[in-house]
């Protein structure tokens, strides 16, 4: 970093991102705030918390749909709180957080891998599997099945909003998985015919409910109704402290007014982004740190935050 430039966290964040499109947004979020913590000056551990903590807020405020960034983020803070006071030279404290945060960083991006290889047994010979839109680590649960010569086929739903579906659908084609893409309005139509859902995570609540791309909730209902089982791709560095009841505690956005007087087309981009899917209508999380049913997931942050 220039001496004669300030750091800018967010610029650091965005580059980290563009250099590597397969990274997510809470492990480009602990990589940018460890790129901080070498190279800031602090002249005191308390210094160095609070410099840490106003990067963090900096992130969560300048971008958008922040659920993942922020569990990302509270994470590594939580980290560094947790080792800041193991070393009484304070240079040596600092070198050994950067080098130790850098190690962070590279297992948090290791999970993926790690999820595919405990879900693996969940895909199974001639299954027919929804897929909500694009998660990176389902992509990388099917791309492994696929790899293995487990035969099955994919339906992907368009996610309207985000508009991935279209990417996940040619994605899962260039792996030779028989893939057909549904509008979102067709869910109901295809799943009786499937035998199981999978879904990503933006993050993952107290409850073991998710945060997920818009439309996951109906996807998820719709499957429990028909008794489908449900699992949940997530890393555990998505696990956040919350705990919403609703889609509406996590936004105050209210996008969607009554009118009686033609208006312009609706531009579902400026609509919420996500929404809550309570934990009772998941069937299991597959995470790097296991495969868990809902309830595990506080006996989890537990351990992350207090353990």
């Amino acid at each position: 970093m220039d001496d004669d430039m300030p750091f800018d966290i967010k610029q650091t964040y965005l580059k980290f991102l563009e250099e590597d499109p397969q990274l997510t947004m809470p492990v480009a979020a602990i990589q940018s705030l460890v790129a901080l913590l070498a190279d800031a000056q602090p002249k005191t551990s308390a210094e160095l918390i609070e410099v840490l903590q106003e990067a963090s807020q900096t992130l969560k405020d300048s971008v958008p749909n922040s659920i993942s960034l922020s569990a990302g983020s509270d994470l590594f803070l939580r980290f560094v709180v947790r080792n800041i006071h193991d070393y009484s030279d304070w240079e040596a404290c600092k070198r050994n957080l950067v080098e130790n945060g850098r190690t962070f960083a590279e297992r948090a991006k290791e999970s993926r891998s790690l999820i595919a290889r405990l879900g693996l047994p969940f895909v199974r010979d001639n299954d027919i599997i929804l897929v909500h839109g694009r998660s990176r680590a389902v992509h990388q649960l099917l791309e492994l099945a696929a790899s293995k010569h487990v035969r099955f086929q994919v339906y992907v739903t368009e996610a309207r909003v985000c508009a991935e579906g279209q990417i996940a659908a040619a994605a899962f084609r260039k792996l030779g998985i028989p893939t057909c893409m549904i509008p979102d309005s067709s869910v109901g139509y295809v799943i009786p015919k499937v035998h199981k859902v999978f879904l990503g995570a933006e993050g993952v609540a107290e409850s073991g409910g998710v945060i997920n791309q818009i439309g996951s909730s109906q996807v998820v209902m719709l499957a429990h109704q028909f008794k489908k089982p449900v699992f949940v791709l997530a890393e555990s560095h998505k696990f956040v402290r919350l705990f919403p009841l609703s889609s509406d505690d996590l936004t105050t956005e209210t996008p969607y007014t009554f009118t009686t007087t033609e208006t312009e087309e609706f531009d579902p981009a400026n609509g919420p982004q996500i929404d809550f899917t309570p934990h009772k209508y998941i069937t299991a999380l597959i995470t790097d740190l296991g495969v868990l049913t809902p309830s595990g997931v506080s006996e989890e942050l537990i351990k992350i935050w207090f353990g």
